[in-house]
């Protein structure tokens, strides 16, 4: 029986001989396990997930898969950067919106509320990161650059009037990071919950945090001019 996989461990043996790599096959490769990997980690939890279990998957053997992955660990890592690395596309574009605010919540719901794997996931990591030392500097760390992104966000779109001026960027943040976990945690606390009902009234509740205090005070179309 094969010895069961540790945490941060690497599970290649031995030194693999040089060989040359295709950088662009290579990449494409690394994104394939990674989308194994991540339904391994939907239906099993990071935890449970095995590396016989991945490499069935992304239909790959095990020392084959130590050619893009050294350990379990630095697959979660990577899913971890790619997240960033999208939200960071995505902020880019709410910006670059015309109604910052809507294009923000639009993007929260299309991404919490209607994606079952996120909601796994997110609930997953939380509680992974409350038994694993390990796992929760991975989550600590995601959190710490996600906040950071989410800053900056938002002292962007107070400078340009959009979000309400009043409040701190970094306390905000955080309470936009909760709701999102909230957000996700809905669904799965309450399997018949209204979906469409509930995210009209988030959307109503950020809007009123958000909204720059003038335009709140002022009907619609005055606060557009």
């Amino acid at each position: 029986m094969a010895e069961p996989y540790k945490w941060g461990e690497s599970w290649a043996n031995g030194t693999s001989a040089m060989r040359k790599v295709d950088p662009v096959k290579h990449e494409q490769k690394r994104g394939e396990i990674l989308q194994a990997a991540l339904s391994c980690f939907v239906r099993n939890g990071f935890h449970g997930a095995s590396t016989t279990d991945i490499c069935a998957a992304a239909k790959i053997s095990p020392g084959h898969l130590y050619h893009y992955f050294p350990s379990k660990e630095a697959m979660i890592e990577a899913l971890m950067q790619r997240g960033l690395s999208r939200a960071a596309s995505q902020l880019e574009a709410i910006l670059a919106s015309p109604d910052v605010i809507e294009a923000l919540l639009n993007e929260i719901e299309n991404t919490s509320i209607h994606r079952p794997e996120a909601q796994v996931l997110s609930t997953e990591g939380l509680a992974e990161a409350c038994r694993n030392p390990d796992f929760a500097r991975l989550v600590h760390e995601h959190a710490r650059a996600m906040r950071a992104m989410l800053v900056e966000f938002l002292t962007r779109a107070q400078r340009r009037g959009d979000i309400d001026p009043g409040l701190d960027p970094e306390a905000t943040a955080n309470i936009l990071l909760a709701i999102v976990d909230g957000a996700r945690a809905l669904p799965i606390r309450n399997p018949g919950v209204d979906i469409r009902q509930n995210t009209a009234h988030l959307k109503i509740m950020l809007t009123r945090f958000l909204k720059p205090r003038a335009a709140e005070s002022l009907p619609d179309a005055l606060a557009s001019d």
